[in-house]
C-alpha cells in the first residue's frame, strides 16, 4: 500500500536570516507551522521533517513529524531541495514505506492553506495531475530591464494598457507547496513534470521568507489573520502594567501611586478562577499596588521580579505545568523573555511591536480595557 508522504527540508543553516526555520511567526516556530499545515491538509499519512540540525529535529517531531537525518553533503548552501526529497525517499523506502505521493513543503512559507494542500494531493492521487504548485492569480504588468538599464514589457503591449477585466490574469508561484508522484519524480528529478496544474491560494498566504524585513510581514499578517482562535492551555500568566493596567500612574505630592484597572478584566479572573485554572501575577513592578491587586482578585503574585523567565520557570516546575500549556499575557519588551519560552505567548493590542512580533495572539484589547477578559474567555472557549 503506498503512502502519501509530506516532506519538509528545513536544515540549520541560513544566511539572511540566522536560524530561520525556527523563527516564531505567530509565537510559532516556522518549521512547526508547516508540520501543523500538512498534518491539517486531508490526504496525508505522513509528515516528515529532513534536517541535519538537532534543534529543528526536536520542535519538528514535537509537532508530530517523522525526523529524517539529512547529511552533512546536502545541508549546504548548494543543497536542492530535491536532493534532500530523493534522500528522505530513500530512507522512507528502506524503513519499508512506499511512497505514492508526495508533498513538498517549504517551512519559509508561514501561510500554507490546508484546503488548496488538501485538494493537490487529491489531483494528483487522484490522476488528475502530476505535479501541482500553489501560486496566486495576479494582473500585473510585468517589466524586465534590458543590459543598459531600459525597462521593457513582458507580459503586455506597454503601449496598450486595457482594464483588469479585459486582461488575461497570470499566476505567480509562491514557494509553499508542490505535490507529484513519486515515481515521476525520480525519475525527473525535477518538481514540475508531465501535467502541471495550479493550486490557487489567497494573495495574503504567498509570503516567503528570505529577509528579515519578510519575517516581519508574516508576524504581521499573523496577528492579523490569526486572531480568533480559541486558545487551549492550562493556566494563564500575565504582566501587571500595561495588561491589567493601562500603563499610566497618577503620583500624589508624596509620590504615592494610584493606577487605574477595568472591572471587566476582573471579572474574567473570577471566572478562571471558578473554572480551576491556574493563574500568576507576574511582574517587575514593585509598587505594593501590584500586590493590593493580585490580592483583592485572589491569585497569586511574584512582583519585583527582574528575571521573569527563571521566575515562570519556577512557578511552572512547581506546579506541575508544561510550558507549552501556559499563556503568557505581556505588553512590553521585559516580557520577552516570558514571551519565547511558553506555548501560548499573547500580546495585548497596544504592546511593544517587537511583543507583537513574538506572539502568537494578538488580542483586540488594549491593557488595562478588557486584554485579560479577552484571554480569559478564549480560554475558557476551548
Amino acid at each position: 500500500m503506498t503512502s502519501m508522504v509530506a516532506i519538509i527540508p528545513a536544515r540549520g543553516g541560513s544566511k539572511q536570516v540566522p536560524r530561520k526555520n525556527v523563527q516564531r511567526v505567530g509565537g510559532v516556530p516556522l518549521v512547526a507551522r508547516a508540520v501543523r499545515a500538512a498534518l491539517a491538509a486531508d490526504g496525508i499519512d505522513l509528515v516528515v521533517v529532513s534536517t541535519d540540525d538537532e534543534e529543528i529535529a526536536a520542535i519538528g517531531a514535537a509537532a508530530g513529524a517523522r525526523i529524517v537525518r539529512r547529511p552533512a553533503e546536502l545541508s549546504g548552501d548548494t543543497a536542492t531541495s530535491e536532493s534532500a526529497i530523493l534522500h528522505a525517499l530513500d530512507a522512507l523506502a528502506a524503513d519499508g514505506i512506499d511512497t505514492g505521493v508526495v508533498a513538498f513543503l517549504q517551512a519559509t512559507s508561514p501561510f500554507i492553506p490546508a484546503d488548496a494542500l488538501s485538494d493537490a494531493v487529491a489531483q494528483v492521487a487522484g490522476g488528475r495531475a502530476d505535479s501541482v504548485f500553489s501560486a496566486y492569480e495576479t494582473y500585473g504588468f510585468l517589466w524586465r530591464r534590458d543590459a543598459d538599464g531600459a525597462a521593457a514589457a513582458i507580459n503586455h503591449d506597454a503601449a496598450h494598457r486595457p482594464r483588469r477585466q479585459d486582461r488575461e490574469p497570470h499566476h505567480l508561484e509562491t514557494g509553499a507547496f508542490y505535490v507529484f508522484s513519486a515515481a515521476g519524480f525520480r525519475e525527473s528529478r525535477h518538481r514540475f513534470f508531465g501535467r502541471t496544474a495550479i493550486a490557487e491560494v489567497p494573495e495574503w498566504t504567498a509570503i516567503e521568507i528570505d529577509d528579515e524585513q519578510q519575517l516581519r510581514i508574516a508576524r504581521s499578517l499573523a496577528a492579523l489573520h490569526e486572531q480568533r482562535h480559541p486558545i487551549p492551555v492550562k493556566a494563564v500568566v500575565t504582566d501587571f502594567d500595561g495588561v491589567h493596567t493601562d500603563d499610566t500612574a497618577i503620583i500624589d505630592a508624596d509620590g504615592g501611586e494610584r493606577v487605574r484597572v477595568s472591572r471587566e478584566d476582573g471579572m474574567g479572573v473570577a471566572l478562571l478562577r471558578a473554572a480551576g485554572l491556574p493563574m500568576l501575577i507576574l511582574s517587575t513592578e514593585v509598587n505594593p499596588v501590584v500586590r493590593a491587586r493580585a490580592e483583592k482578585l485572589r491569585v497569586p503574585v511574584l512582583h519585583g521580579i527582574d528575571d521573569k523567565e527563571t521566575a515562570l520557570r519556577g512557578w511552572a516546575a512547581e506546579q506541575g505545568l508544561d510550558l507549552a500549556d501556559i499563556a503568557y499575557l505581556g505588553n512590553d519588551v521585559n516580557d520577552l523573555p516570558a514571551l519565547r519560552i511558553v506555548g501560548w505567548p499573547v500580546a495585548v493590542a497596544n504592546a511593544h511591536p517587537l511583543v507583537i512580533e513574538a506572539a502568537r495572539v494578538v488580542l483586540s484589547r488594549e491593557g488595562g480595557r478588557g486584554a485579560v477578559r479577552e484571554l480569559v474567555e478564549r480560554v475558557l472557549s476551548s
